[in-house]
C-alpha cells in the first residue's frame, strides 16, 4: 500500500520528540468521577465535535508527522456511538506499519461488548480506571458507578487477553490500606497499577489535595519489596515504576508536582472538538476544527501539528497557574 512519505517528525522548541497522541473521542461519560467533571458538567453540543471520519483524517496526518502512538480517551471513549469504526480505521494504520501502537482508557462499563473488538483491531494493552475496591467509595467518587459492572468489564478484557494497566487517582480517599489492598488486587492479576496525584485542574482546581505520593510509595516498597527500574526507559511515560521480585507487583507513581516531570514529554492531546494541546497544564492551543472541515489534506494538517508542537511550552503551569481544563474535555 502507498502512502506519503512520512515528515522529519515533531520536535518540540527544548528537542523533545513527540510521538504520542491522547485523542479524545468524545467528552461525555456513563460516569460522573469527581475529579474528572463538575456536579452539573454540560457537554459540548454534538455539531461541535468532530465526526468520526474527521478524527480519523486528523489521526492519519499525526501520524504522517511522526505520532507512533495513539491513545483513545474521552470522557468515556466507548460510550461515543459507532466508535468501533475509528478503532478499525486505526487499527489498520497499525496492520500497515503507520503506527506501532493503538491503546484505549476506559472505565470499563463497556468492555464486556467491545473487549473481543478492540483486540481483533490491534488493540493490546488499554488502562482502566479503578480509584478503590470498596463499592461504596467507587459509588460516590463516580457519582453512582456500580464496582461489580467496573469488574465485569476488567474480566472482559482479560477474557479478550488484552493486558491491562489499573489508574487509581491518589485523592483524598486513599490510605495506605486501600492502595496496598489494589496493589495485591493488581498483582494476582497479572496487571500493574498506576497511582496518579490529584492534578489541579478542572473541578480539582480549588479541591484539598489528595496524599502526598512519596509516604504511600515508601510504604509499598517495604510492603512488597519493590525496587525502581531504570528512571531513562522511554517506555515509562511520565510514571516512575517500581517492581517487585520475579516482576510483580508492578506499581507506577505519576507525580506531576515533581521537578523532572515534564522533562521527558512526547505527548500531544487533541479534544473532541479538534483543539490540539501540546501540554495538558499550559491554556496555550491551537483549533485544528476549521482546517479539517475545509478539507485540508493531511499534509497540510501534519504541518499544522508540527507548528502547535514548536510552541510546546517547556514545562506545565499547573503548580502556579492552571488551566481551566475539564479533565473529560482534554482527556486526562
Amino acid at each position: 500500500m502507498n502512502h506519503l512519505a512520512h515528515q522529519p517528525g515533531l520536535i518540540d522548541p527544548g528537542g523533545r520528540r513527540i510521538t504520542y497522541l491522547r485523542l479524545s473521542v468524545t467528552d461525555r461519560c456513563d460516569l460522573r468521577c469527581t475529579y474528572c467533571m463538575a456536579p452539573h458538567t454540560r457537554f459540548v453540543p454534538r455539531p461541535e465535535v468532530l465526526s468520526l471520519e474527521e478524527m480519523a483524517r486528523l489521526a492519519e496526518a499525526a501520524a504522517l508527522a511522526g505520532v507512533r502512538k495513539i491513545r483513545l480517551t474521552g470522557g468515556e471513549p466507548l460510550v461515543r456511538r459507532g466508535v468501533m469504526t475509528l478503532i478499525e480505521h486505526l487499527g489498520a494504520l497499525v496492520a500497515d506499519g503507520r503506527l506501532d501502537e493503538l491503546t484505549l482508557t476506559t472505565n470499563a462499563n463497556h468492555l464486556p461488548a467491545h473487549a473481543a473488538g478492540l483486540a481483533a483491531n490491534h488493540i493490546r494493552r488499554i488502562n482502566l480506571s479503578l480509584d478503590s475496591l470498596d463499592p461504596g467509595t467507587y459509588r460516590a467518587l463516580t457519582r453512582g458507578g456500580d464496582l461489580g459492572r467496573a469488574l465485569a468489564g476488567l474480566a472482559a478484557a482479560e477474557r479478550a487477553g488484552l493486558a491491562v494497566r489499573l489508574n487509581c487517582v491518589a485523592g483524598p480517599w486513599l490510605d495506605l490500606s486501600e492502595a496496598t489492598r489494589l496493589v495485591r488486587f493488581a498483582a494476582a492479576r497479572g496487571h500493574a497499577v498506576a497511582f496518579i496525584e490529584t492534578m489541579p485542574l478542572g473541578p480539582q482546581a480549588d479541591a484539598a489535595p489528595g496524599p502526598d505520593l512519596a509516604p504511600l510509595a515508601e510504604h509499598l516498597k517495604a510492603t512488597f519489596d519493590l525496587r525502581p527500574t531504570p528512571a531513562d526507559n522511554p517506555a515509562a511515560g511520565p510514571a516512575r515504576w517500581l517492581v517487585g521480585p520475579g516482576g510483580t507487583p508492578r506499581v507506577g507513581l505519576i507525580v506531576p508536582s515533581g521537578p523532572d516531570f515534564c522533562a521527558a514529554c512526547n505527548r500531544l492531546r487533541l479534544t473532541a472538538t479538534g483543539r490540539l494541546h501540546p501540554c495538558l497544564g499550559h491554556p496555550a492551543s491551537h483549533d485544528l476544527k476549521p482546517l479539517v472541515r475545509a478539507g485540508a489534506d493531511l499534509a497540510t494538517l501534519a504541518r499544522a501539528l508540527a507548528e502547535a508542537v514548536r510552541a510546546k511550552p517547556a514545562h506545565h503551569l499547573m503548580d502556579s497557574r492552571p488551566p481551566d481544563h475539564q479533565m473529560n474535555h482534554t482527556g486526562g
